[in-house]
């Protein structure tokens, strides 16, 4: 089966928006927020590879910024799409941040809701670095016993949250969920940013940027934001009293009592 970026469209309005969810998730968890974010879009929501319908060739081989731009560029080209705006969430940053690079003139304006890819996360070094533990966690989609001992020993020691060793053990509780980890982290891993010139890369028009973050999110936590969001000079922070993992529906209740922000 050939690459396939899957996607779902909603509505028929002039103005376009690409959005890409987060880990686990799929194009459907954007249908509820869809209405929320103005009368007047189309809003293409994919499948990230790994996910749902989306398919990649070469599905062990890690994803390239310049391999996934051509995807997308494909795509724009397919659709007739001249400019268009971002909104994504949590993993699904390091989508809507790679197409803010590689067609940065495009752009309109980007949403990122606790956007994964613009700080070093304790799960994705873990599962990525150094080359020995990619190796662990290959093994742990097997036999995951060893790997579960040694994220329950961390949590008793206390060198992590015990929310977060939960939330990794709920990621690895089925092989089908340890599978999905390996391959998102592992694959996902040439997905980063030099923040320094992706800055400079929104500044030059400078493109609006939204943020929307959980007060109580220790995945994406926002203080390992702050100096990013500083260095952009066209950027908007919404802090919200939610973890990670309801964070979306926190946002969508959020634009329900706040009509006038948009796209």
């Amino acid at each position: 089966m050939p690459t396939r970026l899957h996607y779902q469209r909603y509505g028929t309005g002039p103005r376009v928006v690409l959005a890409f969810h987060g880990y686990g998730q799929g194009h459907g968890h954007w249908r509820a927020m869809v209405p929320l974010l103005g009368n007047e879009l189309t809003v293409y929501a994919f499948d990230l590879f790994y996910h749902g319908h989306s398919h990649l060739l070469k599905a062990d081989t890690p994803l390239s910024k310049a391999r996934l731009g051509e995807i997308l560029g494909e795509f724009l080209h397919e659709q007739g799409i001249s400019r268009f705006s971002l909104l994504a969430f949590s993993m699904g940053a390091k989508f809507a941040l790679t197409a803010a690079e590689q067609y940065p003139e495009q752009v309109e304006q980007i949403w990122l809701i606790a956007p994964d890819g613009l700080q070093r996360q304790f799960w994705y070094a873990l599962a990525t670095y150094p080359p020995w533990m990619r190796g662990v966690l290959g093994r742990a989609v097997l036999r995951p016993e060893r790997l579960l001992r040694f994220l329950g020993a961390l949590g008793q020691r206390r060198l992590v949250p015990a929310s977060l060793v939960r939330f990794a053990e709920w990621q690895l509780d089925s092989r089908e969920k340890r599978l999905r980890v390996y391959r998102s982290w592992v694959g996902f891993r040439r997905l980063t940013f030099d923040l320094r010139r992706l800055a400079a890369t929104l500044n030059r028009r400078p493109v609006p940027v939204t943020f929307f973050l959980g007060r109580h999110d220790l995945l994406i936590p926002h203080a390992g934001l702050v100096r990013f969001i500083s260095s952009l000079n066209n950027a908007h922070t919404v802090l919200l009293e939610a973890g990670h993992a309801g964070l979306l529906y926190t946002v969508a209740d959020y634009l329900r009592r706040n009509p006038t922000l948009r796209f």
